[in-house]
């Protein structure tokens, strides 16, 4: 799933690719995808991209005073064309969703693989008119989100601190991967409660969130939306890497799974050397 650096790379990207550029037209081809219905996609025809912004992990193409917000889900992905096909897209072939052509003859995909369907495509007058942006919390590489507006959040918190980084009602942007990786470098066990940070923990896991994102978002910086994917898994130290040795102390990465996901840990740097119970396994072997 694309997260805070990958989403803001895209945006890089199609800052210098798209602002300027007249759209001819936005062409959704699985209907699944657009979620919204007035204004019609049609109302992009003919107008000027003015702006691509960023919310969380939404894509905001300003054009025409309209914005398409665009949450690329699980398995969705943009495709930058510099000469896209002549004929029109054929409806329930392969796994494009939605088109944007540009009067030069270049424009954009989104795709989405699998069976799975998730990809959200937005028309509104107001990025706060779709309830995702809405709700969305800070984003953790705002220049005013500081290490206190980082403890406020956390104050009263009662979950464990995976799933509070994962919650994008309360931090923006972090998602699977990130929070897997944010944590191994904090030296911090997923299942750890929040209410049982110390003041010192929390500031390690501040620093630790900042770089990490940081760290992920200048290791994409200036390359082309094709190569981010790539790059992202290159940069993971944990996250998707079970069986692999820690690349910080050597020990095994392992893993605890769930219905829809999994998570993955280094032992020695985030447990006290202990194993984290994995659940759905544990359930297989009664």
């Amino acid at each position: 799933m694309p997260e805070l650096p990958e989403v803001e790379a895209l945006r890089e990207f199609l800052d210098e690719n798209l602002v300027g550029k007249e759209i001819a037209r936005a062409l959704p081809v699985a209907i699944s995808v657009l979620k919204t219905y007035d204004p019609p996609l049609s109302a992009l025809d003919g107008t000027t991209v003015t702006a691509v912004g960023r919310h969380g992990k939404f894509l905001d193409i300003e054009a025409g005073g309209l914005h398409l917000l665009v949450h690329l889900a699980r398995a969705g992905w943009l495709q930058w064309r510099d000469v896209l096909p002549s004929g029109p897209p054929r409806p329930g072939k392969g796994p494009l969703a939605l088109r944007v052509a540009l009067t030069g003859g270049d424009g954009f995909d989104l795709t989405e693989a699998g069976t799975t369907k998730r990809l959200a495509v937005h028309l509104v007058h107001d990025p706060a008119d779709v309830p995702g942006v809405a709700r969305l919390g800070p984003d953790p590489l705002a220049d005013g989100f500081d290490r206190e507006a980082f403890a406020s959040l956390l104050a009263g918190e009662r979950r464990q601190v995976k799933g509070a980084l994962r919650d994008q009602s309360l931090i923006a942007g972090i998602g699977n991967a990130y929070s897997d990786e944010i944590l191994h470098a904090a030296r911090m066990s997923p299942f750890k409660p929040v209410r049982n940070l110390g003041d010192d923990e929390v500031t390690t896991l501040y620093e630790a969130m900042r770089g990490t994102l940081a760290e992920a978002v200048e290791r994409s910086h200036g390359l082309a939306a094709g190569r981010l994917k790539a790059e992202k898994k290159s940069g993971l130290r944990v996250h998707g890497r079970t069986g692999e040795p820690c690349p910080v102390c050597g020990d095994t990465i392992r893993e605890v799974s769930f219905s829809d996901s999994s998570l993955q840990y280094c032992p020695t740097c985030q447990t006290g050397g202990k194993p984290l119970a994995d659940r759905r396994l544990s359930r297989l072997l009664k």
